[in-house]
């Protein structure tokens, strides 16, 4: 057994002692939540009265609404483009898409909600953000899961991931498939980042997912959520120390001008489940249905790999606009990190299907 199979052997075997041993619903919050709220699954819970809305018919067509957080430039703008050209065509106008870039309809976590209600019919997002409905849908954020873009897509293609996402569909959301938005490294306008040390009491920008969050609390960062339509101006203002995201997603937003310094860090794949809204799904015919799911397939591996491609090509980019980057020795980052087990609780069956699937 490889030093990294040991360490993931190691992380899901802690996993296992502390996770719920029975049934598949979970609870999302910490172990010793001082608190007696809901679950963030029982909060977005739908009720059977809640009205959904359903995209209507005209003339034979049907408007879908797309939108996500970054713009068309971005990887997953440019996978949606190629989604809605190849949908239209091949449905011969009965099915359009209608893109909206830039959180023109929400944040990430406003635009899932939406979903959920049927005010937007498709999104895009990382799986960490998902972890409110379906806490097992987080699962492929844990820090330090995977090293390689390959394995990462292997995983995310498994029967395992396929069976979690099925509850979803009690929140009105339907997989249909996952793009990539790569692995998640931290940059810092203070201080270059070596060691899990010098991450502690920095006052870090991260998405509102809980996977991330945890993560950073737990090498000693003080996360802060914030949309990332407002970030740049935030990391310009200085209101942050410090942010973490993909390569491709520093380079293509410009934030090397706002940041100095880089810290190939890899702590979290970032997987993004490309949905549609369930009643949405269940309006389309079943030859509509067919043409989604291979265009949102060919859309999935050309987002892949134009993300694979942008992170092996934009390092040096971002060190030619000036950037200090830094590879920190991670075995360290991994030791902290592994208190990020003990704040959730996943399923028994699920972390041995996990641990066999990544050996």
């Amino acid at each position: 057994m490889t030093k990294k199979h040991k360490w993931i052997s190691a992380l899901l075997a802690g996993l296992l002692m502390t996770g719920c041993t029975s049934g598949d619903k979970v609870n999302t919050k910490p172990k010793n939540s001082a608190t007696d709220k809901p679950t963030a699954s029982e909060q977005n819970h739908i009720n059977v009265n809640t009205k959904i809305e359903v995209p209507k018919r005209i003339d034979g067509t049907i408007t879908l609404s797309l939108g996500f957080s970054t713009s068309l430039a971005d990887p997953r703008g440019t996978a949606s483009e190629q989604f809605k050209n190849e949908v239209e065509e091949k449905t011969n106008g009965t099915v359009k898409i209608s893109l909206y870039p830039d959180s023109q309809k929400g944040s990430d976590n406003e635009l899932i909600t939406a979903l959920t209600l049927g005010t937007v019919d498709m999104t895009v997002s990382s799986a960490g953000n998902f972890t409110g409905y379906v806490n097992e849908v987080g699962i492929s954020a844990l820090p330090f899961l995977f090293e390689e873009f390959e394995n990462a897509w292997k995983f995310m293609d498994s029967d395992i991931v396929a069976d979690i996402n099925k509850n979803l569909e009690e929140f009105n959301i339907h997989v249909l498939a996952h793009f990539d938005n790569g692995f998640r490294c931290v940059t810092t306008n203070k201080k270059p980042i070596l060691t899990p040390e010098d991450l502690s009491g920095l006052n870090i920008r991260t998405p509102d997912n809980a996977v991330v969050k945890e993560t950073m609390s737990a090498l000693g960062a003080l996360p802060q959520t914030l949309g990332f339509s407002e970030l740049y101006e935030a990391l310009e203002n200085g209101t942050f120390d410090a942010q973490e995201n993909p390569i491709p997603i520093i380079y293509n937003n410009q934030f090397y001008k706002v940041q100095k310094y880089l810290a190939i860090t890899n702590h979290s794949y970032d997987a993004m489940p490309f949905v549609i809204s369930q009643a949405a799904w269940e309006s389309l015919t079943k030859e509509e249905q067919n043409i989604m799911e291979e265009a949102a397939v060919h859309a999935q591996t050309a987002n892949r790999n134009l993300i694979k491609q942008q992170t092996e090509e934009y390092i040096s980019k971002l060190e030619a606009e000036g950037m200090t980057i830094t590879y920190p020795d991670l075995e360290a980052f991994k030791r902290k990190t592994e208190t990020v087990k003990t704040f959730f609780n996943y399923n028994k069956e699920l972390l041995e299907s996990v641990t066999a699937f990544i050996e």
